[in-house]
């Protein structure tokens, strides 16, 4: 329904607009809201979640994707060594630590 009434809102042959760039505004402005209330801050969340994960260093408490608490014992290439209660150790992917935790975690 939305993109016949922008359809609709072009112009036509008998209303004298012969303007191409005004039959398109409407696509162009809907393009523009999506990037910058969609695409752009996904973009800058993934970016930020790259720069906390390389931040991560030995001692650091951490939250997972999954819901774990822990701490850093070791950084590996791909992925981190988490201490959890009782001297429990798990290895984990550095993509499953969660920068929406960063904050709860200190």
């Amino acid at each position: 329904m939305l993109f016949n009434s922008i359809f609709l809102m072009g112009g036509g042959a008998g209303q004298g607009s012969d303007n191409p760039l005004m039959s398109m505004l409407p696509i162009i402005l809907i393009g523009a809201v999506m990037y910058f209330f969609m695409i752009r801050p996904q973009v800058k969340k993934a970016k930020d979640q790259k720069k906390y994960i390389a931040e991560i260093k030995k001692g650091d408490d951490v939250i997972t994707i999954g819901g774990i608490h822990g701490k850093i014992a070791d950084v590996k290439e791909d992925s981190f060594i988490i201490e959890v209660e009782n001297n429990v150790r798990l290895k984990i992917s550095k993509a499953s630590v969660s920068l929406d935790g960063a904050s709860i975690a200190k």
